[in-house]
C-alpha cells in the first residue's frame, strides 16, 4: 500500500484535498469517484516520520465522535460520513484520519478494527466500545457515551491546569527579581561594605555567598534545567521500575497527589463503566481498563484485581486485597455487586470523584495565590533587610 496526496472536485464545484492510502493510482482514482469526487492531482506523499503517528486535540475527537453520533443517528451510511469528515473543512489530522478509516471500511473492515491503525488517537477502551456497538448493531449510543465521557475528562483537565497559570506567572516574576537582585544590586552593595570594612550580619553574607555562587554557576542552570528532565524521561523510558515509582509518586505528592488520584480514579471508573455497561465481560472490561490508564500503578493495582477476579474472586473483594483502592471505590463496587448493576454504582463514583476533584481544584486554586504571595514578600523582605540593614548601619556611624 502507498500514500498519495490527492486534489479533487465534487458535483458542486467545491475542491477537496487530502491524504490516503491505496494499492495503485488507478485504485485511488476509482475510489474517489465513487464518493462523487472528480480527481484533478494526484501524486505520492512525501515520506515523513510522522506518518503513522497522526493525532488531533482532544476537543477534535470530541467533535469527531458527536459527528459520527449525529449522522449516523440520522440514518446516513457510515462510508458517507468519513467522507463527508475526509472532505470537510475541518482539523487537517481529522481529515487524514477520516480519509483512512474511509480505506480500510470501504476494503470490508469494520470501524472498530480501522481504528487499529491510529492507536495514539483510538485508545483500546474507545475500539473495544465501538466492537461492542458494532455486535449490537447500533453505534449511536456508544459514540454519545465516549463523547460524554471525553467531554468531562476534558473539563476535568483544563480545570487542573488552571492550578499552574497562577503559580508559573507569579514564579517567574519571582525568579527575575531575585536573579536582577544576585546579578547587580547584591555585587554593588557588597563592594560597598567590603571598602568600608565593617562586620556583617549572617543574612548579609549568607546573601553575598549566594550571589557569588549564582554569578559563577548561572550558565549551568539552563542546560541542567533542560537536560535533567530529558534524562529522567529517557531512563523512565528504559526502568520501568522507576517509571512505577515516578507515577506512584505523581499520586502522593503533597496538595496535588490526592487531585491526582481522584482525576486517575474518576477515568478508571468511567472507563469500566462504559465497557461493562455496552456488555463487555467483567474480565475483559477490566484488561481493557488496565491498558488504557497511563498511570502505572493504578494500572498494576487493576490487573492485579483482574487476575484475582479470574481466578474466582469477588470483584469488591480482589480490588480490596490490592490494598492500593480507596473505600470508597470498594464500598460502590460491593453496592454494584450485590446489586447486579455494577455500571450503575460506578457511574455514582464517578460522579463522587468528578465533584470531589473539582471542589479540590477550587479550594488549591484559592489556597496557592494567597501562599506564593507571602513567600514573594518574605523573600523580597529577607533580601531587603540583608541589604539596608548595613546600609543604615553606614549612615548612622558617619560624622555629623
Amino acid at each position: 500500500m502507498s500514500r498519495y496526496r490527492y486534489r479533487a472536485c465534487d458535483t458542486n464545484g467545491q475542491i477537496a484535498k487530502g491524504e490516503i492510502e491505496a494499492a495503485s493510482h488507478v485504485e485511488l482514482e476509482e475510489r474517489l469517484r465513487r464518493r462523487g469526487l472528480e480527481p484533478i492531482r494526484i501524486k505520492p506523499a512525501r515520506p515523513s516520520w510522522l506518518t503513522g503517528r497522526r493525532s488531533i486535540p482532544r476537543r477534535e475527537l470530541i467533535h469527531f465522535c458527536f459527528h459520527l453520533e449525529q449522522m449516523l443517528g440520522a440514518g446516513v451510511p457510515i462510508l458517507d460520513v468519513l467522507a463527508d469528515l475526509a472532505d470537510g473543512q475541518g482539523h487537517p489530522g481529522t481529515k487524514a484520519i477520516a480519509s483512512d478509516l474511509y480505506a480500510e471500511v470501504e476494503r470490508g473492515q469494520p470501524l472498530s478494527s480501522a481504528m487499529k491503525q491510529h492507536p495514539q488517537v483510538f485508545d483500546e477502551v474507545f475500539r473495544c466500545m465501538l466492537h461492542a456497538g458494532e455486535s449490537t448493531g447500533d453505534l449511536t449510543p456508544v459514540l454519545r457515551q465516549i463523547a460524554s465521557d471525553l467531554a468531562s475528562a476534558d473539563e476535568l483537565r483544563a480545570n487542573a491546569r488552571k492550578i499552574a497559570i497562577y503559580p508559573f506567572v507569579v514564579g517567574s516574576v519571582l525568579l527575575v527579581a531575585i536573579a536582577v537582585a544576585l546579578t547587580q544590586v547584591v555585587p554593588q552593595v557588597a563592594t560597598l561594605f567590603r571598602s568600608n570594612g565593617q562586620v556583617l550580619p549572617f543574612s548579609t553574607r549568607l546573601l553575598i555567598g549566594i550571589s557569588g555562587c549564582f554569578r559563577q554557576y548561572a550558565w549551568l542552570l539552563p542546560p541542567v534545567l533542560i537536560a535533567a528532565p530529558i534524562a529522567l524521561s529517557m531512563a523512565a523510558a528504559r526502568q520501568p521500575a522507576l517509571r512505577l515509582f515516578l507515577h506512584t509518586l505523581a499520586l502522593r505528592l503533597p496538595l496535588v497527589g490526592s487531585i491526582t488520584q481522584r482525576l486517575a480514579l474518576t477515568r478508571t471508573a468511567s472507563l469500566l463503566a462504559m465497557l461493562y455497561a455496552s456488555g463487555i465481560t467483567v474480565i475483559d472490561a477490566i484488561a481493557s481498563t488496565a491498558r488504557a490508564t497511563p498511570n502505572l500503578a493504578i494500572r498494576y493495582g487493576i490487573e492485579t484485581a483482574g487476575t484475582r477476579i479470574a481466578a474466582g474472586q469477588g470483584i469488591a473483594s480482589a480490588f480490596e486485597s490490592t490494598g492500593f483502592f480507596p473505600r470508597l471505590v470498594i464500598r460502590m463496587l460491593k453496592v454494584g455487586e450485590q446489586t447486579g448493576r455494577l455500571d450503575s454504582a460506578l457511574g455514582q463514583l464517578v460522579y463522587f470523584y468528578e465533584r470531589d476533584a473539582r471542589e479540590a481544584i477550587e479550594r488549591l486554586q484559592a489556597s496557592i495565590e494567597p501562599a506564593l504571595t507571602i513567600v514573594m514578600g518574605l523573600l523580597m523582605l529577607w533580601i531587603a533587610i540583608a541589604v539596608l540593614g548595613p546600609i543604615y548601619d553606614i549612615i548612622t556611624s558617619l560624622p555629623v
